[in-house]
């Protein structure tokens, strides 16, 4: 697998290799297996293991630019086909589906002449049909809403006018289904305002960025009692996961950002058939350190799955006040050591251990999606014996490898955490690993990524409540800008606040 530097310079050789006229006598052939290596080999670096720990917009950037290479040779071959009148070769491309609640214009092409050539009237003995994607660019219209004034002619008594509808913005322009649509431009597609803003004013609507800040800002503070309820109802659970994520924040007075985190708290008991949605909430918070941790946790007992992270000892530690929690810990962090190892070179001692991870990682494939009880049975019966081998394994060579290499360290984390890491085959509820939860904070980054840093500790907060809803939305398949939009509607007309967990996206599932 080649290193990124070895992936960025073939791309860089790649565009100097198509651009020279040499490349024209290469044969097609051997052109597009070649660039189909490194579209291979950038995918596995996106979506390897230590993708976390890479760009992913430069890889992304660097496959867009390498698929978009092998469809320039399909059109040429496309055009030396069509020139020679030969039939177009078949290729398998993922050419997507197009799911049938999408609007059907239908266009009915017919033949010149419907008189045969003998004189006859031709007949209709069948049709083909295809079908294209066709796109509308996003369309403003304005919404004009008229309270006609009435007044009786017999008497003074007043005029009778409608009351005006409640406004998310009082005296602004925008609808809430507007107002829904700049949330997910900016949590779900990672469009920062000031490029909201742009794409509006091609279409002739001048919009300031301040502006659009200020909508999010009002939507962030109505929708704040929605966040609350999702948070009490996931630590009502027995069983999270738990991580953490760098949010980068602007320190106005060093001029300079500092470092904080969104914490993420997540449920997802499908694996196991169980009956509560998933759902996950984002706390911001100013460090790391294990309190926090216990700060957003405070009132919850039962299973925590976590990484192997040591602020999470401070939620078992002996003088701790409060409900009891259980850390689950997290095999994928485990494996990812040891692959990092065999990356580097031959590393049998390694590899074997790889090898028995993936064994248990093959049972809980067979078993997902089972009770509890069904898993925890499996489990007892496949994986212990594995469990068992492995702690052989890990008994005869941490007593030989050196500490301070990289697989004595490798051996000594899993040492360390091999409670927590077992804890699975007693309990059919917990995973294997942690990356429920580790999913959720990817869109996140992305955002991080494309805004930089937050503006303000307040503005990460926002941030993280915003997020939460729209990532819960995903996760029980609710459509982010429906439910914006009908829940800031609701709540500016007045939704009771005793009934506001009605208003957690996965009711709002279950009504439509």
């Amino acid at each position: 697998m080649p290193n990124t530097a070895d992936l960025l310079d073939e791309i860089a050789a790649l565009k100097a290799m198509l651009i020279a006229a040499d490349a024209r006598d290469l044969r097609k052939d051997a052109r597009i297996e070649r660039l189909e290596k490194l579209v291979a080999a950038f995918k596995h670096a996106v979506f390897g293991r230590k993708s976390e720990k890479s760009d992913p917009d430069q890889f992304e950037l660097a496959l867009e630019d390498l698929e978009t290479a092998v469809a320039v040779i399909h059109a040429e071959e496309d055009a030396e086909d069509r020139a020679a009148k030969r039939p177009a070769k078949p290729r398998a491309t993922n050419r997507g589906a197009l799911p049938k609640h999408l609007a059907r214009i239908e266009e009915v092409i017919e033949p010149a002449s419907q008189t045969c050539a003998c004189g006859g009237c031709l007949h209709c003995i069948g049709e083909d049909v295809s079908e294209r994607l066709d796109i509308i660019p996003a369309q403003f219209r304005v919404i004009v809403t008229r309270r006609p004034k009435y007044a009786c002619r017999s008497c003074t008594d007043g005029v009778a006018q409608a009351p005006a509808p409640a406004r998310l913005i009082p005296g602004g322009m925008p609808t809430e289904a507007t107002v829904a649509h700049v949330l997910v431009s900016k949590y779900a597609d990672h469009l920062p305002l000031y490029r909201q803003a742009q794409i509006y004013s091609r279409q002739g609507v001048d919009l300031d960025r301040s502006t659009l800040a200020d909508w999010v800002g009002r939507a962030a503070y109505e929708l704040r009692p929605v966040f609350d309820a999702l948070m009490a109802d996931l630590k009502r659970s027995t069983k999270l996961f738990m991580d953490e994520t760098r949010a980068p924040v602007l320190d106005p007075g060093s001029k300079k950002t500092k470092t904080g985190y969104f914490w993420a708290l997540a449920r997802d008991d499908r694996p196991w058939g169980g009956a509560a949605p998933p759902g996950v909430a984002f706390t911001y918070a100013p460090g790391r350190g294990g309190l926090h941790a216990e700060r957003i946790l405070q009132g919850f007992g039962g299973i925590l799955q976590v990484d192997g992270y040591a602020g999470y000892n401070r939620l078992i530690a002996a003088d701790r006040v409060g409900p009891n929690i259980q850390l689950a810990y997290c095999w994928a962090h485990a494996r990812r050591k040891l692959i990092e190892i065999t990356r580097t070179g031959t590393a049998p001692i390694a590899e074997e251990g790889v090898d028995l991870i993936r064994h248990l990682y093959a049972i809980e494939a067979d078993i997902r999606g089972k009770d509890p009880l069904a898993r925890r049975d499996a489990r007892q019966e496949r994986s212990t014996p594995i469990l068992a081998r492995l702690d052989d394994w890990l008994r005869h060579h941490r007593a030989r490898a050196s500490a301070k290499s990289p697989l004595g360290e490798a051996l000594a984390y899993i040492v360390k955490y091999r409670d927590g890491l077992g804890r699975f085959l007693t309990d059919g509820r917990i995973e294997i690993d942690n990356n429920t939860v580790e999913r959720t904070i990817r869109p996140i980054a992305l955002n991080r990524k494309n805004a930089l840093f937050a503006g303000h500790d307040a503005g990460a907060d926002n941030w993280g409540v915003i997020a939460s809803l729209i990532e819960t939305c995903k996760m029980n398949g609710v459509d982010p800008h429906a439910w914006l939009a009908c829940t800031l509607k609701a709540i500016v007309s007045g939704h009771k606040q005793s009934q506001i967990a009605d208003l957690i996206p996965w009711n709002y599932a279950i009504k439509v």
